[in-house]
C-alpha cells in the first residue's frame, strides 16, 4: 500500500559553508519504513541551496566555495540588491545556479546514494541561520 509522510527538519548553519543532512534525512526515511519510493527534499530559502556531493574529501566542499567566490563576489559592484549585505545578491545568485530540491529513491528501506555522496545544506550567508527542509516521503 503506498504511504507518504512530511516532516520539517530545522537546520542551523555556521554561516557560509556546507552542513551535511544526510544521517538526519536518512533517519526519517528508516523511521517511515519505506522498501521502496521517493524521497523529496524542498529548501524553503532562497539565499541558501541543496547539493548531493562528495563527503569523503572536505577539500571538494572548499574548492567549490572557492569557485562559487570567483562566479558571485561578495560586495561586486554590479549588483543593485544589496539591502541585507554585501552577501546578500552573491548568495541568490549561487542558490539560483544550484537547486532547492532533490529527489532521491528509496530502495531496500535505505536512500539510494552513491558511495561518496552525502545531501548538503550549503549555506550562502556568511552570517548563521536555521534553515526550514521540508522532507516528503512516498512509497511502500
Amino acid at each position: 500500500m503506498l504511504r507518504q509522510s512530511t516532516h520539517e527538519l530545522v537546520i542551523p548553519t555556521s554561516g557560509r559553508g556546507f552542513t551535511e543532512v544526510t544521517r538526519e534525512v536518512a533517519a526519517r526515511v528508516r523511521q517511515a519504513s519505506l522498501q521502496t519510493g521517493l524521497a523529496t527534499l524542498h529548501l524553503r530559502h532562497t539565499s541558501a541551496s541543496l547539493l548531493i556531493q562528495e563527503n569523503a574529501d572536505p577539500e571538494v566542499r572548499s574548492d567549490l566555495e572557492r569557485f562559487f567566490a570567483r562566479l558571485a563576489p561578495d560586495g561586486d559592484p554590479l549588483f543593485q540588491h544589496t539591502s541585507e549585505g554585501e552577501d546578500d545578491m552573491p548568495a541568490h545568485i549561487r542558490t539560483a545556479l544550484t537547486t532547492v530540491n532533490l529527489s532521491i529513491p528509496i530502495v531496500r528501506g535505505e536512500l539510494a546514494l552513491g558511495t561518496w555522496q552525502g545531501i548538503y545544506l550549503w549555506e550562502h550567508r556568511t552570517a548563521p541561520h536555521r534553515r526550514q527542509l521540508v522532507l516528503h516521503l512516498l512509497g511502500e
